[in-house]
This record gives structure tokens, sequence and C-alpha cells, in this order.
């Protein structure tokens, strides 16, 4: 994916960050002005979650965990301690809220998923009490068994601390807006639980129609970084609006990566379905602008920060780096503030929103 654009004005005002560690010349360009930045995209691993997934037979596998063996990502992955937070610093980053990587458990058989979900909220919440001034942490839920997703949501929220959950738009054939998951969503919305819909790859039959016939690793990357993750996140949270989720439920807040998942770079197209889904209540796009949020996902590029500004307001919009995919130092992550036109929308988006949508106060 593109590295940050440069900017070319040097009179920006820099944002320094009190953990911050900075090295060389970017430090002086960094000591003007404090904003505490919170970053809400910011995988981790479970090692029995990976094993688990590593037994699934051929074909049941989710190929895009490859990505998460490249390089030293699986080192940082499964690194929730001290070695995190030195990442954290080189970024210039206060708050790290966690989430297990995808697929996470929604990939395995239900009873193995429940168990293993249990385990990894456990562990995410012993990293946060150990570093209560630096991480939170996402629910890892269980959707092959809904009823077990709902309550264990609800663990998570009301016993462990944890700040929302990190879903996947598919289980198996099973798509998020089955009316199966609407006690989740309930859930969700009576503990003010956002709901992060984070991309995995499409279903096999779908690789199949519209995503294979290159060769193998074109085929891989077009059915998930390149193309194929955001489109099925964008939709699973589209079909969720025309399902009347938000009528329902219209307290849940929804999370969109990577700039909205495609959503906001269609809106008028998206707003059109308005004129046939007659069972709604509002308008497609107002659904948009009220009940998701849109965060970078490591994608600092200012044109997508304009574009976003276009379509939603700045009190929508969060900041997230997609750790250890993307790794932007302080610089990186400086020149991207300074590209937010007013002061006010620039502490929102570093760290006010974020502490409001998931109460961090």
């Amino acid at each position: 994916m593109a590295a940050p654009r440069r900017q070319d004005r040097s009179d920006r005002r820099r944002i320094a960050r009190p953990h911050a560690r900075h090295i060389g010349p970017a430090s002086d360009a960094l000591e003007n002005t404090d904003v505490k930045i919170i970053a809400i995209e910011e995988h981790w691993n479970s090692a029995a979650v990976r094993d688990a997934l590593d037994r699934l037979p051929e074909g049941a596998r989710d190929e895009s965990v490859a990505f998460n063996t490249m390089g030293d990502n699986q080192a940082r992955l499964e690194d929730i301690g001290q070695g995190r937070i030195e990442a954290m610093d080189a970024a210039g980053i206060d708050i790290s809220i966690l989430s297990v990587v995808t697929p996470a458990t929604q990939a395995l058989p239900a009873p193995e998923a429940v168990a293993l979900a249990r385990e990894a909220n456990d562990e995410a919440a012993d990293a946060v009490r150990a570093h209560p001034a630096r991480f939170r942490a996402f629910a890892t839920l269980p959707t092959g068994d809904p009823q077990a997703a709902a309550a264990e949501l609800e663990r998570c929220a009301t016993r462990l601390g944890h700040v929302g959950a990190m879903i996947h738009g598919r289980t198996g054939a099973r798509p998020l807006d089955d009316p199966a998951y609407d006690d989740l969503f309930a859930t969700a919305a009576r503990l003010r639980q956002p709901v992060f819909i984070h991309p995995q790859i499409p279903s096999n039959e779908l690789r199949d129609a519209a995503y294979r016939g290159l060769d193998p690793l074109t085929d891989l990357g077009l059915a998930s970084f390149g193309w194929g993750w955001h489109m099925d996140a964008g939709l699973s949270a589209l079909r969720l609006i025309l399902r009347g989720t938000f009528d329902r439920h219209p307290d849940l807040q929804l999370v969109l990566g990577h700039w909205g998942e495609m959503l906001l770079f269609w809106m008028d197209r998206v707003d059109s379905l308005s004129s046939v889904a007659k069972h709604l209540e509002r308008r497609v796009s107002d659904y948009i602008t009220t009940n998701i949020h849109i965060t970078s996902s490591g994608m600092l590029q200012e044109r997508l920060l304009r574009h976003t500004l276009d379509f939603t307001s700045a009190d929508r919009v969060l900041f997230s780096t997609d750790y250890p995919f993307h790794r932007p130092d302080a610089a990186a992550v400086a020149r991207f503030f300074d590209a937010v036109p007013a002061p006010s929308d620039r502490s929102r988006i570093a760290s006010a929103n974020a502490e409001a949508l998931f109460r961090l106060a």
C-alpha cells in the first residue's frame, strides 16, 4: 500500500505526544503541540487462535492468514507487552485498542470458537491490566454461535472492561445481517459497545466467480488487500442498513476501517437505494453519517482524509495504523494530522472522538 504523501509546507504545526520517543531530525519538528493520539485498529493474535487456524483442513482455511507470518508480523502480533509499547512510542501513539487479527475465531467450528474467544479476551484483559495507560481492547466474538457471541460481548463489556467488539462480515455462509445476529446487535446497542466490522476474504464461491483465474498470488491479493477485503466489509455494513438493523437498534454504532470500505466513495449511488428500500425509516446516507464511524487504517494520505470529510463530519473520523501491517513513524503521523484543516478537528480525530465513542475517560 502507498506510503503517506509528504507535505510540502514546512511551517505546519507538528504534534508531539508525551510517550513518543523521537529519534533524529523528526524530533525537532514534533515538539510544538501536545495532542493525545489514540489508535483503534491495532492488531494482535493469540497463539492458541493461530494454532487452531493452522489446523483447519484445506478449503476451510482463510488464505490471507499468510500475511500474518510475513517478515516479523507474527512476532509483533503476539507481543502485547513491552515490544508493542515501544512500537507505539516510535509512532507517537498514546493508547492502542487491541483487536485479534483476521479471521480471529470466526473461521473455527463454533464450540472451539467459543472457548478460544473467551481465552483471547481474557488474555487481552490481562494486557490492559498490566498497561492500563497504554492499552484497551476489543472483544473477540465466536459468531459461529450467535447466542454465545452475544453472551461473550456482555461478559467482555461488564466484567473485562473491553470497549467494543471487532467482528467480520460473514461466518461460514451466514452474513452478519442474518436475523440470528439481531440479539448480538441488541446487546451491543444496549451496552453502548461499538462494533468494528473488519474485512475478511470473500467466500470460496465468490472467489471462484470473481477473484480467481490469474496467478495464485495475484488471485489472493485481489481477493484481499487489493479489493475483496474492502468490498466484503462495506457490503456487510450496507446490508445491515438495508436489513433495518439501525431502525430496530438506533443506538448501535459501527466502525469501518480503510476510510469507510468504499461506502463513502460510492455514497451517491448507495443513497439511491433509498428509493427502493421503502421499509427504512431514513435515507441510506443518514445511517452512514449517524451510525457509522470511519477510521484511517494506516492509509494516511491527505486526499483520502479530504474526501472523507466531504461526506461525513469530523466527529465521525478516527485514527488507526492497522499495526503491524502499517507502521508509520512519528513524522508520518504528524504529517497526517497537519493535513487536518481545523485544530479542533485535529484533536477530535486524534483522540477525542475515540474517547467519546469508546467511553475511554
